[in-house]
């Protein structure tokens, strides 16, 4: 019997790039930046021949605007930081603002992450996962398109290195008490040491604070992060 379609975590909007964006995208796109789709025929990503190098290899799913991203692969250079967005003006941004820091450890892809994890990425190959702020869906009706499920997290484990992190981070209450239960019933991870009983994370200093976090702040909302060890 064939697997139920599986229901996106994403709205695909049609995107318009400011001038600048569009400048950026037609230069340095087809040298920083590529497709899911082909690395899912390919049937594999390549990471070393992806970034030149071998190095650890961080998978970011939902860079958003980008500014947090770029300040987390200027913060990191030893590592390679792989961001997958489906938001062009997103990527765009991304790209100028890696131009501007002269950063060389970060490299884009356009598309869905999970048919990445799915079909490109090998077993036991992620030094780290980076969920951050994933659209909460905060309707009832809506929450089978949530991003972190039980299905999810288990595919997320199988694909990191023993001893690799999947780190959470949300502002919306109820998503991150779902993230805390389907995280915790996942038998190949376990809490990382420095977590409180209540399985939040502190919040930590390389995680940049953006202006997202810092407006859902003045909002009143409470920001969890959590962090689960392979």
């Amino acid at each position: 019997m064939d697997r139920p379609a599986r229901i996106p975590s994403f709205v695909q909007h049609r995107n318009r790039l400011t001038e600048g964006q569009q400048r950026a995208w037609d230069e340095w796109w087809s040298v920083y930046g590529g497709d899911v789709a082909d690395a899912v025929r390919a049937g594999t990503f390549d990471a070393a021949a992806t970034f030149g190098r071998t190095a650890p290899l961080i998978l970011e799913i939902g860079s958003g605007s980008g500014e947090s991203t770029a300040a987390m692969a200027a913060a990191e250079p030893g590592v390679n930081l792989l961001a997958v967005e489906v938001y062009e003006p997103g990527l765009a941004r991304l790209i100028m603002l890696m131009r501007a820091d002269g950063t060389e450890n970060l490299r884009m892809l356009r598309g869905d992450a999970v048919e990445l994890l799915e079909h490109a990425v090998a077993p036991g190959s992620l030094d780290g996962v980076r969920v951050y702020f994933p659209d909460p869906w905060p309707k009832r009706r809506h929450h089978k398109r949530r991003l972190v499920q039980a299905e999810f997290v288990a595919l997320v484990a199988s694909r990191l290195a023993p001893g690799a992190t999947l780190h959470l981070a949300t502002d919306w209450e109820e998503y991150a008490e779902q993230m805390r239960e389907v995280c915790d019933a996942e038998p190949l991870l376990h809490r990382a040491p420095g977590t409180g009983a209540d399985g939040w994370y502190p919040r930590p200093d390389f995680r940049p604070l953006t202006k997202f976090e810092q407006r859902a702040k003045v909002e009143g909302r409470v920001v969890h992060d959590l962090i689960y060890v392979r």
